[in-house]
């Protein structure tokens, strides 16, 4: 009814974990955009990070993050693969981040939620 997915915790409380309309569907698999993000977000190197589907011919969506990095760390091919290891290794294997794009900037709301929609556009 309201769009929103989540999901019971050991506690038995109930935890936010996406809105519908952001699912990723790729290779057949329904990926909450959420879970991928906090993981992101766990990496030293990351401030702020957002994650969508791109449209990819073979998988349907592909997940791709973007990523404003923190002081001190540098855009770079090495750190690419890092970040997409982190979460291969964190979460499920189709979970990761097929491509990471380096932003500085990202489009909000203003109420400061990072407008997907915009960034889905550019993906």
């Amino acid at each position: 009814l309201t769009g929103d997915t989540g999901m019971f915790v050991e506690s038995g409380a109930i935890r936010f974990v996406s809105r519908d309309d952001d699912v990723i569907t790729s290779a057949g698999y329904r990926i909450g955009p959420g879970e991928i993000e906090n993981c992101l977000l766990g990496h030293p190197a990351v401030a702020i990070c957002a994650v969508v589907g791109k449209p990819d011919p073979l998988r349907t969506e592909i997940v791709k993050a973007f990523v404003r990095l923190n002081d001190g760390y540098d855009e770079s091919e090495p750190l690419v693969r890092e970040l997409k290891e982190w979460v291969r290794t964190r979460l499920s294997a189709h979970e990761y981040p097929r491509e990471i794009a380096f932003i500085e900037e990202f489009p909000l709301t203003t109420t400061g939620k990072i407008i997907r929609r915009k960034l889905r556009e550019i993906a």
